[in-house]
């Protein structure tokens, strides 16, 4: 089975974003290989950009992008893939303390939903 089709969305701590693709287009991406249709994959990412606070930051590239910015995409990449499985590795490492509040939420309401999660913490 290929990688692409078993269903497990994961997050790293040290976010793999493509360089040379914007925010948008990253968010995209695993949507737009599996053949997803573009008005789907738009209302997906404007969703997840609208949950992760990146609605404004759409158009720019990770360079641009702080790091919680940059982990944010990252975050956004799994769930408009809406997978079977979630695996995340320090989910909120990057992000400012007022905005970890926030995401703790959001991951709260992830996992009310009846995929399987798997979060990592390092001591």
């Amino acid at each position: 089975m290929e990688p692409k089709d078993r269903g497990i969305a994961m997050v790293f701590q040290n976010y793999a974003l493509y360089p040379h693709m914007s925010v948008e287009e990253n968010m995209a991406w695993g949507l737009k290989i599996r053949g997803m249709g573009k008005g789907l994959i738009a209302e997906r990412v404007q969703e997840a950009a609208r949950i992760l606070e990146l609605d404004g930051l759409l158009k720019r590239r990770p360079r641009e992008l702080s790091g919680g910015q940059r982990q944010r995409v990252a975050m956004g990449r799994a769930i408009v893939r809406d997978p079977a499985v979630f695996l995340f590795d320090e989910p909120l490492s990057n992000l400012d303390a007022k905005l970890r509040v926030q995401m703790r939420l959001e991951l709260q309401q992830l996992h009310r939903r009846p995929e399987n999660h798997l979060a990592v913490r390092h001591p």
